[in-house]
């Protein structure tokens, strides 16, 4: 079995990897032209792949994305036996917990009122005891635009850690986790909307998807609402959340992801004060690569078996 690739893993993965099952060759490639030369006789590859890579791959027969989203790859290679998995799930651990963080960072004005104190090295509390400046998450209610392994994930916390309730709309038929109060299909999105004290967007990025968070939606939120944007930036329209941020529809935003990465120096998102952002990198860490090793390792052992692979994606779907 020769699963080829361009990403360095380290010595020590190679061995995990390789020790899954016997006879696994794993060839790291130092370029892509290397790469292209070497997928000839693959039986499979770790990252990406385009239509020019496919018709090399003769023998290939499974592709282990290197990411959750496969949105483009899958579309290109979607008339194709081959198999795709992906690593849905891998990095909600960490993508949850850095929704929390902003979260709290915004509800409690740290972000806006004492993170540029400190370092201006000034100490002057903002507001009084009952003034809106800090507030409580504790009761409030979490919309998710997606119930996936993010959804999932930033749902449990913020149900057992927050008391929170949580409702979500999914366009894949899935039986309601139980720390869900309701789940719908995305027909019920703008009856969802203005329930909500926090909405998430955790979809995957489809047609369907595209810019799914825009004026109407943010319109409908309360004033006194966020927005967290983690899976896919192309699910909002960045301008319809300036606005929205900058006329007070909504009371704030945390972003992980962007429409265009990373967005022009001269965004207007840099402007709004009421703005939390992460380039991208909520995901990361090294307990997410633990994870992820853990899983292309397992997926290596059965596919070495013939037994059916984890997280195999839906080519028709992109996810």
């Amino acid at each position: 079995m020769r699963i080829v690739t361009e990403f360095k893993f380290t010595p020590e993965e190679v061995r995990q990897i390789t020790a899954a099952a016997e006879g696994v060759e794993l060839v790291l490639c130092n370029d892509h032209a290397e790469f292209l030369a070497k997928v000839v006789d693959a039986d499979a590859i770790y990252g990406s792949v385009d239509k020019d890579i496919l018709a090399r791959a003769k023998k290939l027969r499974w592709v282990q994305a290197g990411a959750a989203g496969v949105e483009s790859m899958a579309m290109a290679i979607k008339d194709s036996p081959v198999v795709v998995t992906n690593f849905a799930s891998t990095f909600a651990p960490a993508i949850s917990e850095t929704a929390i963080g902003m979260l709290i960072c915004l509800t409690r004005g740290i972000s806006r009122w004492y993170v540029p104190q400190f370092m201006a090295r000034k100490w002057e509390p903002v507001g009084t005891v009952k003034s809106p400046d800090h507030v409580e998450i504790s009761g409030r209610t979490m919309g998710f635009v997606g119930m996936g392994g993010i959804g999932q994930s930033l749902a449990r916390r913020a149900y057992y850690g927050f008391d929170m309730k949580i409702l979500a709309v999914d366009s894949k038929p899935m039986q309601r986790p139980w720390f869900v109060s309701e789940l719908r299909d995305p027909t019920w999105l703008m009856e969802m909307v203005p329930q909500c004290d926090v909405l998430v967007g955790a979809a995957p990025h489809t047609p369907e998807t595209d810019r799914i968070f825009n004026e109407a939606v943010f319109r409908a939120m309360k004033k006194t609402a966020y927005f967290l944007a983690l899976s896919r930036g192309k699910l909002f329209d960045d301008m319809a959340l300036v606005k929205a941020l900058k006329e007070g529809w909504i009371a704030g935003a945390g972003l992980d992801v962007f429409p265009q990465e990373p967005p022009p120096s001269d965004h207007p998102i840099y402007d709004c004060p009421n703005v939390v952002m992460t380039m991208h990198t909520s995901g990361w860490g090294p307990d997410r690569q633990k994870r992820l090793i853990a899983l292309f390792a397992d997926n290596v052992r059965r596919f070495a078996k013939g037994q059916p692979l984890l997280n195999v994606v839906d080519k028709s779907k992109g996810y």
